[in-house]
């Protein structure tokens, strides 16, 4: 049961990761922020920093909830997951990602 609970929480973190590292692109910020204003660089850079310490939490759930070779095999498809979700979420309601814009 606590397993389930880390990894599920692995999967949230891998999601938000992902998102966050999509954001910091400017063409997905302007499709989720809903304007042509360029991404400012400190945003930039803090939307690459979130996004890089989601993959890691991510990283390190998984390895809390199983031994090490299993934790990056369930690791490195909760990425492939979590990126085709995020790309699916932009080319059909990227709106939805505007909540992980919130300070």
């Amino acid at each position: 049961m606590f397993e389930a609970v880390l990894l599920s929480l692995a999967a949230l973190s891998a999601f938000a990761g992902m998102a966050w590292l999509a954001l910091s692109m400017e063409a997905h910020w302007q499709q989720v922020a809903g304007t042509m204003r360029a991404l400012p660089r400190a945003r930039r850079n803090g939307l690459r920093l979130a996004g890089a310490l989601g993959l890691l939490a991510s990283l390190a759930l998984s390895l809390t909830a199983d031994h090490a070779s299993m934790a990056a095999l369930v690791w490195v498809m909760l990425l492939a997951l979590s990126a085709f979700a995020v790309a699916m979420l932009l080319s059909w309601r990227p709106q939805v990602l505007r909540e992980l814009l919130r300070p």
